[in-house]
């Protein structure tokens, strides 16, 4: 799949080196794409110097993604490395160094924890949207592709009431941002993982994993596989659509192993 080749992408959230974002960046690059990669911290020049590309081919900076003074800096930064912004992964968010990251009962969380969690999980999303969609929509070209979940979209966990409020909001503005920007060549999707075996995983949630069809947790890399795939020229037929990448965790009734 060459679909990529010479295409500048921006993926959010790449600051773990186990973690989906960097995984996604690391097939962009090896795809022939630009890669500008950013999280909240300075480890994401650790992950810079991982890429082993030279300049020209990837750049990273630290960047709140919650501030909208720091997504145009960063924008701008980008365009100024690496040129025009072709392809924007929106993985920012469920977990924050340095932050923390809300969960409870719905009864019992407070305003702050609710507002902390929409914002790191949906208004990254939003800011970082908007300021490459001018940029998309003149040079008619785009790929725009969100890191959703199954949570809130298609299920529920007890106690994860406002990163499934976030997810749920990212696929319902994926929807409408699709039928928005169809007519300037741009397409907007979602990928939606399940259970992901990354460095923020419990021990619970391993456990889960083996309970899906495919008996195993998924992997970074075959999340990343998916967002390649819609970031493609390939996929240019499909927008405003889910990509469920879970081992056929919500085709099943029975999640116990019986």
């Amino acid at each position: 799949m060459g679909g990529v080749t010479g295409r500048t992408a921006i993926v959010t959230g790449a600051g773990s080196a186990d973690g989906i974002g960097f995984a996604t960046a690391r097939l962009l690059l090896a795809a022939g794409a630009k890669v500008a990669i950013t999280s909240t911290t300075g480890r994401i020049h650790d992950r810079l110097a991982e890429l082993g590309a030279g300049p020209g081919r990837a750049f990273a900076q630290p960047a709140d993604l919650t501030d909208p003074a720091q997504v145009a800096g960063f924008v701008a930064a980008v365009q100024s490395h690496l040129g025009d912004i072709d392809i924007l992964v929106n993985n920012a968010g469920m977990t924050q160094v340095g932050g923390d990251v809300p969960g409870g009962r719905l009864s019992q969380m407070s305003e702050a924890g609710w507002d902390y969690g929409i914002s790191i999980n949906l208004k990254t999303c939003f800011l970082m949207t908007r300021a490459v969609l001018p940029g998309m929509m003149e040079r008619r070209y785009g790929r725009i592709v969100q890191m959703s979940s199954v949570t809130g979209p298609l299920v529920g966990i007890a106690g994860s009431s406002v990163y499934a409020a976030a997810k749920a909001g990212m696929l319902g503005m994926t929807r409408a941002l699709a039928i928005e920007a169809g007519g300037f060549g741009i397409t907007v999707n979602c990928v939606g993982p399940g259970w992901i075996q990354t460095g923020s995983s419990s021990e619970a949630e391993i456990v889960a994993g083996r309970h899906t069809p495919l008996g195993r947790p998924g992997t970074p890399t075959e999340v990343g596989h998916a967002a390649l795939f819609l970031a493609s020229e390939e996929a240019s037929y499909i927008t405003g659509q889910m990509l469920v990448v879970d081992g056929g965790n919500i085709i099943q009734e029975y999640k116990s192993g019986t």
